[in-house]
């Protein structure tokens, strides 16, 4: 997950730096509240930085922190102290700032003299905007930031860009206090044992012309409780897990409270929501990200799905462009608003290198079919899963052999166009890079799954030819890719196929995606299994990215030897998928562990050093958190305990738990399916179901995949 062409990686925030989000905007301070522009700090609004300097200081000192409290993921609390001028410890000024954002930052401060005496005060909040892109904040470019003037208008600080293609500016409005230069300054006696407080707003303007009186309206929008109801619905509609073991109920919680915090309302489809790939760099649409986030997600909320979907076709490719890799039916990777875009993109802001996103738009689209949800993809999304397949077969698959592959049109685009999009994610056994275009592993069993879920949507639209047409395109995919990818020497499948379509042998764990998908014959699958729990690939707390026995294996790389979470969930759901249950729960029990160890939370990735070795999980720089499909993870794990697999299309929900003895008891209530909301208990090994409507037959059994029902049809048998 990156911007095109930029390296994965930021400088650091500082030590406790506080995050706050609300949809698109975030905030990034130290542990006082204060925003330095010689870090990644800033409040950022469409991908700009519109305050990159916000600095409290009382009596020419900066506050000392205390404790930054986050209420909520769009509010917090700074709690610091003044420092004394004669060199003494204590000091008698308290002080708190409480903060919130929205499309704007809202900011009360509070000094409380705790002295019997009076205190003289003179408080100054220095403010900066350089307009600097996201991209060039998160890289350390801010030595060329864009050039400012600040000046009072209205009784308004004003802070506009100079130079920019677009009019940017940042308006702040503190009632009764002094401006000087970009300096918001208040001079105050305050009494013994009293308190002062001021309220300060800070609103950003883009391409706009208007008075700066019509823009400055910023108690109204900032202050708006829209956030605050949207996060209270979120939680009352959300399922309740309850376990015996408050370990991984913890885990489910703090993931569903990340999954609220990370999605984004768009303002011209008001019931529409999408979720933003990850805190803080990365709060924008997403395909591959979204997509796989809300697929997991589906015990949670199936709108996410729909609405992903829903905005996604909005933006599907319609032409061929090379500056930003569009063409038609191609699902993009990323959504952009900073300055930097227009200059990387020619004047669009969606970037579409990805290969992977387009299959998994189909696919999802199938999932969601399967949750009760077709009457909704059949009445706004069928065009753009058709077009979605006229990529993949027209474009994705350029040279015509069956694989889809990647290369990039343009050297400011991303080398590598799968979910291990840095630079030296594709290696060979002996370490040395893989030559696009590229056929990756992963890819090819998103497609058999896109071409399986065309199937069930032709089934459920009552055209069993079309769905014969697709099972028999994914059982000849599914043929070949056993035939082309498998290392029979080394007893799993490579990552890739390169350029002259020589497999790269890396041991890899993307082929547990190829488990997910179900592309595996199943007589290979035993030895996937085994690879994929070998000492050399799992750790102790997941699966790596890379075995340890590659030439390019590093634990503390992005991709070439890291844990990341959501890949481990997919793989999970693999083994569990072929039956593999012993090692879909060793995986669950790791990523639980780790979860709490970081606190409850997954972050983005982790290193992926052994666990007999090192007791704690080891973090990775710069890692996102929360980061969505991080965060969805423990739900998708609750899932594949459960194994939970409705089909509405076939009228049934199949479940048959399998949750370790560690766990103890569970109930998961107010799970979203089918329109309905049921409940799932797991007690003394015997499973009850509550609220699945009478049209829905319950099997305490996994369903036969669809995949194979349609191999029998495509071959001539009877009946799906």
């Amino acid at each position: 997950m990156t911007g095109w062409s930029e390296e994965n990686t930021a400088g650091s925030a500082g030590e406790s730096a506080v995050t706050l989000l609300e949809g698109t905007s975030f905030c990034i301070s130290f542990a006082n509240g204060d925003i330095n522009s010689q870090r990644p700090h800033g409040f950022f609004y469409r991908d700009t930085r519109f305050i990159s300097d916000w600095l409290l200081t009382i009596n020419d000192r900066p506050v000392e922190a205390l404790e930054a409290i986050v209420f909520e993921p769009y509010r917090a609390m700074f709690i610091g102290r003044a420092q004394r001028t004669d060199g003494l410890a204590d000091s008698h000024l308290l002080v708190e700032r409480r903060r919130s954002i929205n499309v704007g930052v809202h900011e009360d401060v509070t000094v409380s003299n705790y002295s019997r005496e009076p205190a003289a005060c003179k408080l100054v909040l220095t403010v900066g905007a350089d307009f600097a892109d996201l991209f060039e904040v998160k890289a350390g470019l801010t030595q060329v930031a864009h050039a400012q003037g600040a000046e009072l208008l209205a009784d308004k600080l004003v802070v506009e860009s100079r130079g920019l293609p677009m009019l940017a500016r940042t308006v702040v409005a503190a009632e009764d206090a002094r401006v000087d230069g970009n300096r918001i300054c208040y001079d105050m006696v305050i009494p013994a044992q009293q308190r002062w407080t001021a309220s300060i707003t800070a609103l950003p303007g883009m391409d706009t012309s208007s008075p700066v009186d019509e823009l400055a309206i910023p108690h109204q929008q900032v202050h708006s409780s829209l956030p605050e109801e949207r996060l209270m619905e979120w939680r009352r509609n959300s399922p309740l897990a309850r376990f015996d073991n408050q370990d991984f109920e913890k885990v489910l919680e703090q993931s569903q409270s990340d999954l609220g915090s990370l999605r984004i309302f768009d303002p011209d489809h008001p019931g529409r929501v999408v979720v933003a790939a990850g805190s803080p760099w990365f709060m924008a649409l997403f395909g591959r990200d979204s997509l796989l986030t809300s697929f997991m997600c589906l015990p949670l909320d199936p709108s996410l799905a729909l609405g992903t979907l829903q905005t996604l076709a909005e933006r599907q490719g319609t032409e061929v462009d090379p500056r930003s890799e569009e063409q038609p039916g191609k699902i993009l990777h990323e959504v952009r608003f900073g300055a930097s875009v227009g200059r990387l993109l020619g004047g669009d802001n969606a970037y579409y290198g990805s290969i992977d996103a387009t299959p998994l738009f189909v696919t999802l689209a199938g999932e969601l079919t399967r949750w009760g949800f077709w009457s909704e993809v059949q009445a706004s999304l069928m065009p753009a899963v058709d077009r979605a397949l006229d990529w993949i077969i027209q474009y994705g698959d350029a040279d015509g052999d069956g694989f889809v592959e990647y290369a990039r049109a343009t050297e400011k685009g991303l080398l590598n166009q799968g979910w291990k999009d840095s630079w030296d994610g594709v290696n060979f056994a002996d370490g040395s890079l893989a030559q696009a275009p590229i056929a990756l592993c992963e890819v090819q069993g998103y497609v058999y799954a896109a071409y399986i879920s065309r199937a069930l949507m032709a089934q459920a639209a009552g055209d069993l030819r079309l769905a014969a047409d697709w099972g028999a395109r994914a059982a000849e995919l599914k043929k070949d890719f056993n035939e082309k990818f498998w290392l029979e020497d080394r007893g799993y499948f490579a990552i890739a196929l390169d350029r002259d379509k020589r497999p790269v042998d890396a041991c890899a764990s993307n082929m547990g995606h190829c488990l997910w998908s179900g592309i595996v014959d199943n007589e290979k699958a035993p030895q996937v299994a085994r690879r994929l729990l070998s000492p050399e690939m799992f750790s102790g707390w997941g699966v790596r990215t890379l075995a340890t026995d590659m030439g390019a294996y590093n634990p503390a790389s992005y991709h070439n030897g890291s844990v990341w979470p959501h890949d481990n969930a997919l793989v999970a759901a693999g083994l569990m998928r072929y039956g593999f249950m012993d090692e879909a729960l060793q995986i669950t029990r790791g990523l639980f562990a780790a979860a709490n160890i970081f606190g409850g939370r997954l972050p983005e990735l982790f290193c992926g050093l052994d666990r007999r070795t090192y007791p704690r999980p080891v973090p990775y720089p710069t890692s996102c958190s929360p980061q969505a499909w991080a965060a969805a993870a423990p739900v998708h794990l609750m899932r594949v305990m459960l194994r939970f697999d409705p089909c509405m299309t076939h009228n049934g929900l199949w479940l048959a738990p399998t949750v370790p003895e560690e766990i103890g008891d569970l109930k998961v209530s107010n799970v979203p399916l089918a329109g309905a909301r049921i409940s799932i208990s797991v007690a003394d090994g015997q499973t009850e179901v509550e609220g699945v409507p009478d049209s829905i037959e319950l099997h305490y059994a996994p369903r036969k995949p669809l995949a194979d029902l349609l191999d029998v049809y495509a071959a001539g048998h009877a009946g799906l």
